[in-house]
């Protein structure tokens, strides 16, 4: 069974994610959405709202495909989340040059830690290149219509969170 990890804040989860997964289930059997807790960042979502936002998202998306597709939080190195959940391969999205320098350093460390991990990259689609959880999240802040860049399950919960605060 062919199992790849693709890890992400996914704080919220957005288009531009849902296309990555979506082209990366037709590559395996098996597709982890690995949803990093990481603090720093101080997610609008908790763990367990984006966590059910993305189970959501891509229970349609599993059937279709016939792969099955899960989220699965994870606090620890990354390389340690891929032997955690038994994938041999990691999936990351680029959108611009910028996320390729970063991601190339990000393989060269993974690689150094473990050769038998493979790291692939996916191209967003066009129309979600410009795509980007932090830029959803401000345009919702300030009144905008975020409907371009997440269902619409996920832009009434940016709204309601939004509203809350």
């Amino acid at each position: 069974m062919r199992t790849a990890l693709y890890p992400g804040t996914f704080d919220p989860i957005t288009l531009g994610h849902i296309d990555i997964i979506q082209r990366a289930s037709v590559l395996v059997d098996r597709l982890v959405i690995g949803v990093a807790i990481n603090r720093d960042k101080g997610p609008l979502f908790s763990l367990e709202e984006r966590v059910a936002m993305i189970e959501a998202e891509c229970a349609k998306l599993s059937e279709q495909t016939g792969t099955e597709i899960v989220a699965h939080p994870f606090e620890n190195l990354l390389i340690d989340c891929a032997k955690d959940v038994g994938a041999r391969i990691i999936v990351r999205g680029l959108r611009a040059v910028t996320d390729f320098e970063y991601e190339y350093q990000m393989v060269g460390m993974n690689r150094a830690l473990d050769a038998s991990i493979e790291t692939v990259f996916l191209m967003a689609d066009l129309k979600h290149q410009a795509i980007a959880s932090k830029l959803v999240k401000e345009i919702a802040r300030l009144d905008g219509d975020v409907s371009k860049f997440v269902t619409p399950p996920v832009r009434e919960a940016l709204i309601a969170r939004l509203g809350e605060r």
